[in-house]
């Protein structure tokens, strides 16, 4: 494996009709992503069912994760094709799912009334069209249209997260996280997240049968990332609705300083939103693109997410070719050994449990020891993946092999930067796990004879959330 940043695809209908899944796939995709908030479960329980038989026939450990819906605010639905709003203008919001138009839009939302004051901005739809309130009466609030635009059918209406009183997960959300756990995706999303409380009450319903990730889309989430950090498996930068909530000029600092914090903390981070979004329907991104995509493998992030470009896309695999192309040539430049320098400095700062701070101890001496030691591959022997992960934060220049009997750990390990994920059997002794897994990994073609490589491994008969705390270096006979 070169590529080292890891590609997430969302499914749709360009991904349904026979054999475009296995085209997708074979292109490089690491994670599907299957978007509850569109389709009807059956559907998305199908393509989960294709995804499993496609990677079993291509051989590659894919991801599925499943992303809940959350609590959404919709406008009434307007007109048959559409009306304009003209910046300038004024329009009534109304509570209640009565028909909109061009004069009043009606508004799913209970307490709009309650919760909205003058001087609030509202936006509608993906952030093209905003007002402004200008004044409150009884029954409606009227406002200034600040960008104007054309919308159709029922677009999502979007308030202040700290004024929003919808509640993240849903009842829905629940019971949509219980099926898809219960289907085996290896993780879920909770959309959203506006503090830790609402991961665990996912957490609460599906136990450890899928790994969480929180979806940071709101400003109450920066201002508890921590505490959210802290209980999610992973994060997702949702950088669309991050930038209606957010002034869009932050954007970009606070996809760093997010996927700064995840790094540091050995949590993968996914970077979401309009990465190549022209290619929807053009046959090659524009170079801000590309930009964006490369500035986000700078940043650290461990995958890069694609949404309608692989769902309704033109054409999915071109899509995933070109991430992969970019994403290859800007780890070329990047600067990964700078990691490893700071999270040398943080190591007792984030890990709280003796467990923890072995595995931390133990992988900050392989990064260090893989350099001096000039190794080609770190092998991390896990059964829950932890040990991977916590290497993964390093950024190591030598190759990363994740090697687990568990085939739900070998397929989540496809989320984090640089795991290169291989399925091993079980072993009676720590002898015998190394042993193997440089066999394994050399009979794979992953490393060859003569090679220096590092192995972290731990006791086989500890339980699964013990710490690895071997580490050898072998040199490959």
């Amino acid at each position: 494996m070169t590529r080292r940043t890891k590609i997430v695809a969302t499914l749709g209908p360009s991904s349904d009709p026979d054999g475009e899944l296995d085209t997708l796939i074979a292109a490089g995709v690491d994670v599907v992503r299957l978007n509850l908030s569109h389709g009807p479960l059956p559907e998305h329980l199908a393509r989960l069912d294709r995804v499993r038989a496609v990677a079993g026939r291509l051989e590659r450990p894919v991801a599925v994760l499943a992303d809940l819906p959350g609590p959404k605010v919709r406008a009434g639905k307007f007109i048959e094709g559409g009306v304009g709003l003209a910046a300038g203008g004024f329009v009534h919001l109304v509570p209640g799912d009565g028909a909109s138009d061009a004069g009043t839009i009606h508004v799913e939302y209970e307490t709009l009334l309650d919760d909205l004051t003058v001087g609030d901005r509202v936006i509608l739809g993906d952030g093209a069209i905003s007002m402004r309130v200008t004044e409150h009466h009884d029954t409606s609030v009227l406002a200034r249209i600040e960008t104007g635009g054309r919308t159709q059918g029922k677009p999502g209406v979007h308030l202040s997260s700290d004024r929003l009183r919808l509640e993240t997960p849903t009842d829905d959300d629940l019971v949509l996280a219980e099926a898809v756990a219960s289907a085996g995706v290896e993780f879920i999303a909770v959309s959203f997240v506006r503090r830790a409380g609402d991961v665990e009450q996912v957490r609460e319903v599906v136990g450890d049968r899928a790994q969480l990730v929180a979806k940071i889309e709101t400003s109450a989430a920066l201002a508890n990332l921590s505490d959210i950090v802290a209980v999610s498996d992973a994060l997702m930068v949702a950088r669309g609705d991050l930038g209606i909530d957010c002034p869009m000029e932050d954007v970009p600092h606070l996809q760093k300083h997010i996927i700064r914090q995840c790094v540091e903390q050995g949590v993968p981070v996914i970077t979401a939103t309009q990465m190549l979004e022209s290619m929807v329907t053009a046959p090659s991104p524009t170079r801000a693109e590309v930009s964006d995509v490369a500035n986000a493998v700078f940043d650290g992030t461990d995958a890069l997410m694609l949404s309608g470009e692989t769902a309704i896309g033109r054409d999915p695999a071109a899509v995933v070719v070109t991430m992969g192309r970019i994403a290859e040539r800007a780890e070329a430049e990047a600067s990964y050994r700078q990691w490893a320098v700071r999270l040398g400095r943080l190591q007792r700062e984030w890990w709280a449990t003796s467990t923890d701070r072995i595995t931390a101890a133990l992988t900050h001496a392989a990064s260090q020891a893989a350099v001096d030691a000039g190794a080609s591959a770190i092998l991390c022997c896990t059964r829950s993946g932890r040990t991977a992960r916590a290497m993964a934060r390093f950024r190591p220049e030598a190759q990363l092999i994740g090697l687990s009997p568990d085939p739900t750990t070998v397929r989540s390990l496809a989320l984090s930067w640089g795991i290169d994920p291989i399925a091993v059997d079980t072993y009676t002794t720590t002898d015998e796990m190394v042993w193997f897994a440089v066999e394994t990994a050399l009979e794979t073609g992953r490393i060859s004879p003569g090679d220096t490589v590092l192995v972290l491994a731990g006791a086989p008969d500890r339980a699964s959330t013990a710490a690895a705390d071997v580490l050898r270096i072998v040199t490959v006979s």
